[in-house]
């Protein structure tokens, strides 16, 4: 009772202050992932865009909102999206840095219908996520020294601190979603092979404590459930608690709600087994998965669409000079070649 009317007035303004800073932090979702795998056509869904998908050409940005009430501010997400596959990821250093850190979800989004794609695709994107977490967390130690220990602490906590299998474990630094996509080709795949897609990336998420979710813009319901981990990273609503790990059903595994022992072994026979050098579980089922589907690399910029031939950039003025340059450069390689094959037939005639 020492404490004036005064006093308890000032103390509850600071705290709504406070609370409304908390409320206000903006949130990130950040998608990388195979090329074409539908990142795209996520993000439409989510925000309730009726338009066809147009390719990626590098780094997109768009947001979405959220009405919290009459004459309140509406919370706004950030949705940032990585084209091109693997090659393009030193542009992670824009949605990755050291004032997001706090507040950032990364979302790897696999084809699985690209089964001789998909390690590459994950452990290349994952790698390169984890040396900028690092370096934007060196950054942010200026600031906030403590700042790798409380992203460790917020990842245990989305795993559970007690899980059982905690000693297999290393938490994903900020929160991790990998999406399984293209589920409506991949349920026609063999059995095993299904069987084994899902042990995998089972285990990939689980040890990394992720959300793992399979999902195809042609079905409703996982469309549905999409939007709901979409909402629950962005504007912080409850998370889905819903567990389903057979390999016949669309596979929906909240972090931190998997185990270890229900995952099994990695695809390998019992001979095969005392054969394979492997000093960690990854690699043990690295080996085994790249075994039963052989890894192509998909980062090679060749592959890539050259977006200077997509209709929807079309510039009338530099498509004309461009395509007179290019006739020039093939009248010069032909040339070129004439030449070179001349002289190489008055060499042969002088020896």
């Amino acid at each position: 009772m020492d404490r004036s009317l005064w006093d308890l007035a000032i103390e509850q303004s600071t705290l709504s202050k406070e609370a409304e800073n908390v409320q206000s932090e903006e949130s990130s979702i950040f998608l990388v992932g195979s090329k074409n795998s539908g990142k795209t056509s996520i993000i439409l869904r989510f925000l309730d865009r009726d338009e066809p998908p147009k390719p990626t050409v590098a780094l997109e940005y768009t947001f979405g909102r959220r009405a919290k009430g009459h004459n309140i501010a509406k919370d706004v997400g950030h949705i940032w999206e990585l084209g091109g596959g693997t090659w393009l990821s030193k542009l992670m250093d824009i949605p990755i840095n050291h004032s997001t850190l706090l507040h950032t979800t990364l979302m790897l989004v696999l084809d699985l219908s690209s089964p001789s794609e998909l390690w590459f695709t994950m452990e290349t994107l994952l790698n390169a996520a984890k040396a900028r977490l690092e370096e934007a967390i060196q950054e942010a130690k200026a600031d906030d020294p403590y700042i790798k220990d409380k992203l460790r602490k917020k990842a245990w906590e989305r795993v559970g601190e007690e899980h059982q299998d905690k000693t297999m474990m290393e938490p994903f630094l900020i929160p991790l979603v990998i999406v399984g996509s293209k589920y409506d080709v991949f349920q026609d795949f063999d059995s095993e092979k299904r069987k084994i897609i899902c042990k995998t990336l089972r285990f990939l998420a689980h040890v990394h404590g992720a959300t793992l979710q399979f999902f195809s813009i042609k079905q409703e319901q996982m469309v549905s459930r999409m939007r709901g981990i979409f909402s629950h990273f962005l504007f912080a609503t409850n998370a889905s608690k819903t567990l389903q790990v057979e390999h016949n059903k669309p596979i929906f595994v909240p972090a931190g709600h998997d185990l270890l022992q229900q995952i099994g072994t990695p695809p390998l026979s019992d001979g095969d087994i005392g054969k394979v050098q492997a000093r960690t579980p990854m690699e043990l089922w690295k080996v085994a998965f790249c075994n039963y589907f052989p890894q192509t690399s998909s980062n090679n910029p060749a592959k890539v669409d050259d977006p200077a031939k997509d209709p929807q950039f079309a510039e009338p003025a530099i498509d004309t000079l461009r395509s007179q340059k290019d006739e020039e450069l093939e009248r010069y390689r032909k040339l070129a070649e004439r030449r070179a094959r001349e002289a190489q037939q008055n060499a042969f005639v002088a020896s």
